[in-house]
């Protein structure tokens, strides 16, 4: 059975930071893809970024480029998203999934999901 579950999301002034988590349980981690990605009220899900869970370059939405940053800890299964500069307009539930390929921002391309965590901006 595949899980797929974040953490780390709460409550941050504009300009702040936090660190979000994803802990992906799949009997072949190491060949996946581990995204993130995020929603807006009303609005449909968009990729912020993603990494091969065996390593690789990363990728990053233009929106956070400079400002997010994506690792991951293969012996623990677990990947980070680490979210600097935090600015009402990234308010939103950031999801994590794993799909077979990077590259791609398209939500169905990705087969396991998380429930999401919820990141709150204020001005």
């Amino acid at each position: 059975q595949v899980q797929v579950a974040e953490s780390g999301g709460g409550s941050v002034q504009a300009g702040g930071s936090l660190r979000l988590s994803c802990v992906v349980s799949i009997y072949d981690y190491s060949s996946k893809c581990i995204a993130w990605f995020r929603e807006f009220p009303g609005k449909e899900r968009e990729g912020v970024a993603a990494t091969y869970s065996g390593g690789g370059r990363p990728h990053y939405a233009d929106s956070v480029k400079g400002r997010f940053t994506i690792s991951q800890d293969g012996a623990k299964k677990t990947t980070y998203l680490e979210l600097t500069s935090l600015q009402p307009d990234d308010a939103a539930t950031y999801y994590c999934a794993a799909g077979v390929r990077c590259g791609t921002w398209f939500p169905k391309d990705f087969r396991y999901w998380g429930r999401g965590t919820q990141v709150t901006v204020s001005s």
